[in-house]
């Protein structure tokens, strides 16, 4: 055992340890197997480190295994670097050598399972043959060429804001401009005090999840969603309702609205995370009503709105003429542009967007003005830039698209925009698969993970396509071995 114990900053349940494994059972030894659905977790940030794992008693019991089986899994993981344990303070989770995690580790009250999207990892022990894990969870393309000049330009044009403090809580005043004629482009008219600069898209969640919901109001959102959305919801108190997606059905999220009385509604529009869907302008206009019709604040998170893929023509903008004062825009730099440039927007209402940045006091008082300048440069050429970028998502989208089917009997559907691929795998193994391809050198997204009650979409995963070609290439042999590993046991 380790002389060291890392400190403890949150302890799963036994319960909520099942709840995150799923049906963890890749074949093989079934301590080898709960060992590599922990290591997963763990990888892909759903089990953050510093977290006390159940006792082997507990978990055994819980998980229905015998206690040689989790025994066994925990000496693995401390063996490969993913947990310490010491008498009296039980067997804690960590990552190795070798693995990074950028940014401090928020804890979370409870049991709630800590999910971080910024999860990178470099050469984590226990890949195979000492390589790597390739990341085909993180949905961030890299940086566009013209980002360098972006900086350099916004380095020219900063020395007029130096004899100030610096602070601009609603935003520099370009940007907002530039934000607003952004929406006035897509057809719906925007001033620029209708617009908030946030330190990034995440944040602006955040703010409209505390602002709007109390400890106990509900939160509706689709099944499958993005699961930092849930999160934040979560972390403001808010019980998380979800209503089918794939496409929306409007009639039903009508008569959830009319019974469950929610505070808030979320919802992502355009090339939907995780399943790519598309809303159509009939869809976005009976939102829009319902949100008029109950009052009910509309959060349309317009993250992936330019990363169209298709020759389809993209849906109007989600808030229509804009004028409706219960339907907000959500916006961001990161997946259009680079995950590095930190900013983000809203579009609500003059009075909703100074409620928000009195709000946001308490976090960060204001954006980075650099970056917030850059981004200004970056929206000057965005028709230039984002040539670029689609022309270099859809090359990766195909490229994985077609290597997939070729290599599985899987439903591997093209997505017509957006950053990943929502694959069917035909039977709900989805979490033991994951674990499956982490043990192989890959990082892949578990469905149930996107789902309030993390119990649907269990024959699912959300494959990202913003690798280069060479680790796309190189992730489908490590994904062949653990779907091996996994059917063998289905066919067993």
């Amino acid at each position: 055992m380790s002389a060291a114990t890392p400190t403890v900053l949150r302890q799963l349940s036994p319960a909520n340890t099942a709840r995150l494994l799923g049906a963890w059972h890749a074949g093989g030894p079934a301590y080898v197997a709960l060992a590599d659905a922990l290591r997963a977790a763990v990888l892909s940030g759903t089990l953050s480190p510093n977290t006390r794992l159940p006792s082997e008693r507990e978990l055994a019991a819980t998980l229905r295994v015998s206690r040689t089986t989790t025994s066994g899994a925990y000496a693995r993981l401390r063996e490969l670097g993913f947990a310490v344990s010491r008498v009296g303070s039980g067997t804690v989770t960590t990552l190795p050598q070798g693995a990074v995690r950028p940014g401090a580790d928020r804890p979370t009250g409870g049991d709630a399972p800590v999910v971080d999207d910024a999860l990178r990892v470099a050469t984590p022990a226990g890949g195979p043959s000492g390589v790597g894990h390739l990341d085909l969870w993180q949905a961030t393309p890299p940086a566009p060429p013209e980002l360098h000049e972006a900086f350099a330009r916004a380095l020219e044009r900063l020395p007029a804001y130096l004899d100030s403090g610096g602070y601009e809580p609603f935003g520099l005043a370009p940007l907002r401009e530039a934000v607003a004629a952004r929406y006035r482009e897509r057809g719906v008219p925007t001033t620029a005090d209708e617009i908030l600069i946030t330190t990034g898209a995440q944040q602006a969640i955040s703010l409209l999840a505390h602002t709007h919901l109390s400890p106990g109001d509900r939160a509706l959102v689709e099944s499958p969603t993005y699961f930092h959305a849930m999160e934040a919801m979560r972390d403001a108190g808010g019980r998380v309702v979800g209503v089918p997606t794939g496409p929306l059905d409007v009639e039903l999220l009508a008569s959830t609205v009319r019974r469950a009385k929610p505070r808030l509604v979320y919802l992502v529009p355009d090339f939907q995370n995780p399943t790519g869907f598309v809303m159509s302008a009939d869809e976005r206009a009976a939102v829009r009503e319902i949100a008029d019709r109950y009052r009910v604040t509309v959060v349309g998170d317009e993250t992936l709105v330019e990363l169209g893929l298709s020759d389809d023509e993209t849906p109007p903008a989600f808030a229509g003429d804009g004028t409706s004062p219960h339907v907000v825009s959500v916006g961001s730099a990161s997946k259009a542009f680079w995950g590095g440039l930190r900013v983000g927007w809203i579009r609500a209402h003059p009075q909703v967007i100074a409620q928000l940045a009195r709000a946001r006091q308490s976090a960060d008082i204001a954006t980075a003005v650099l970056e917030q300048l850059a981004v200004t440069e970056l929206l000057g050429r965005r028709a230039e830039v984002m040539a670029g970028r689609r022309h270099m998502l859809r090359e990766r989208r195909d490229l994985l698209v077609s290597s997939l089917r070729e290599s599985f009997p899987w439903d591997v559907p093209t997505p017509p925009g957006g950053l990943f691929c929502w694959v069917d795998l035909g039977r709900p193994v989805a979490q033991a698969f994951a674990a499956a391809a982490a043990a192989e050198g890959a990082l892949v997204a578990a469905g149930p993970l996107f789902t309030p009650d993390s119990s649907g979409a269990a024959s699912r995963v959300r494959m990202t396509f913003t690798r280069s070609p060479a680790e796309l290439a190189d992730a489908v042999p490590r994904l062949v071995r653990a779907w091996g590993r996994v059917a063998g046991r289905q066919r067993r």
